[in-house]
């Protein structure tokens, strides 16, 4: 059974793209450098697989990397892996903003493109999100970051089912937060993971001439990813919601159920956070880059079933769809809960069960990448790799 119906075949013939950036630091400096980035790529390169892929391969590198050198991402990793990451990360920008022109320049645009460059982007949390935690030394806090990057892609993903227009704010993630993060990558180069690990008033001498007699010590990273969650994901998703009740006000529909569409993942959420709690082996601290990787794999199934349902106007089912991203958490949670009531002992080893959920994540979204790639290019008649169009 296909994820494309005949009546989303017809919708992807019409579809067009549509995306408002509003940042000052894009429109004023970053463009101009990405549209002579452009000039450098050959005409007959084709956007998705020699650019978007490519410059997905960046951040796959980058938390290679966070796992050779920190593989609980509570270690220090040497200097040089912290400048890697910034130049990596940077690479990624550059190429995730280029894929676009490249597309415009060659006339290859088509929802494929538009599909395969979101999917890649929301897989690229996870990977950033362990990258990020080796260079801030944070540990179990790792999933936390990745989480801070998840929730504000999904609702953006939300908002553009809706609304139809991708609209990225004054300050936005794709833009200034990734620029703070490569920064901050580079700026731990020269002073090393342990200034994010240490009490945040040795890191920020000012602050320890204010007299805070009944603030415990608290590593900077967990001031980093409060002040993440209160300036960053709180506004972005408020802002989220406002647009779409506007729209869904407008068409005279129910709001409740707009907000219907975000349980599947309130519910990956919700799971994993149970599983965490009950693990015996505190998959947190113990296998962060696999608890990361297979749910940052189902968030971008949850994602890439979103996408193509606005893509083809097929929203039916599309609840249901997505909810095959969360058929392995009630194992893992009851295996989990047997360890509490077994003496610490659980029915299968979890790091079997962890290895299990991240394969199961993993080829989920494969499938869906795969199969949706040949549907879409059969219904278009293009190529996926290939800027020439198939013959009739």
């Amino acid at each position: 059974m296909g994820y494309i119906g005949a009546h989303g075949v017809e919708t992807l013939k019409r579809y067009r793209y549509s995306g408002q950036d509003h940042s000052v630091v894009a429109k004023y400096v970053l463009q101009p450098f990405w549209s002579r980035c452009v000039t450098l790529f050959p005409l007959w390169m084709p956007p998705n697989f020699q650019i978007t892929l490519m410059g997905f391969m960046f951040l796959l590198t980058s938390s290679l990397l966070s796992y050779i050198y920190s593989p609980h991402l509570d270690t220090a990793p040497p200097r040089w892996v912290h400048l890697a990451h910034g130049i990596l990360l940077f690479l990624y920008q550059t190429f995730d903003a280029v894929d676009g022109k490249q597309a415009r320049r060659t006339s290859s645009s088509s929802p494929l493109g538009e599909l395969f460059d979101h999917g890649c982007d929301a897989l690229a949390c996870a990977f950033e999100a362990l990258a990020l935690g080796s260079t801030l030394m944070c540990g179990r806090l790792t999933f936390c970051y990745w989480v801070v990057a998840a929730v504000p892609f999904y609702l953006a993903t939300w908002e553009h089912y809706f609304t139809n227009t991708l609209i990225l704010p004054v300050i936005n993630g794709p833009t200034e937060g990734l620029m703070l993060i490569y920064v901050s990558h580079l700026f731990t180069f020269f002073t090393g993971a342990e200034w994010w690990a240490q009490d945040f008033r040795k890191s920020l001498p000012l602050i320890s001439l204010v007299p805070l007699p009944f603030v415990p010590e608290i590593p900077l990273y967990v001031i980093v990813l409060i002040l993440m969650i209160m300036f960053a994901v709180i506004p972005t998703v408020g802002s989220n919601i406002g647009n779409v009740q506007k729209v869904v006000d407008a068409r005279k529909g129910s709001m409740e159920l707009a907000l219907a569409m975000l349980l599947p993942f309130i519910a990956l959420l919700a799971g994993v956070a149970v599983w965490c709690y009950l693990s015996p082996s505190d998959i947190m601290k113990n296998q962060p880059h696999l608890l990361v990787i297979g749910t940052g794999s189902a968030f971008g199934y949850l994602v890439g079933r979103m996408i193509l349902a606005h893509l083809c106007d097929e929203p039916k089912g599309l609840k249901t769809g997505m909810c095959m991203a969360l058929v392995f958490l009630p194992f893992a949670i009851a295996n989990a809960l047997t360890a509490k009531i077994n003496d610490g002992t659980p029915l299968v080893d979890e790091l079997l069960v962890i290895l299990l959920y991240c394969a199961t994540s993993v080829g989920l979204y494969m499938h869906l990448a795969i199969s949706v790639c040949h549907e879409i290019k059969d219904a278009l008649g293009i190529y996926c790799f290939r800027i020439a169009r198939k013959e009739a």
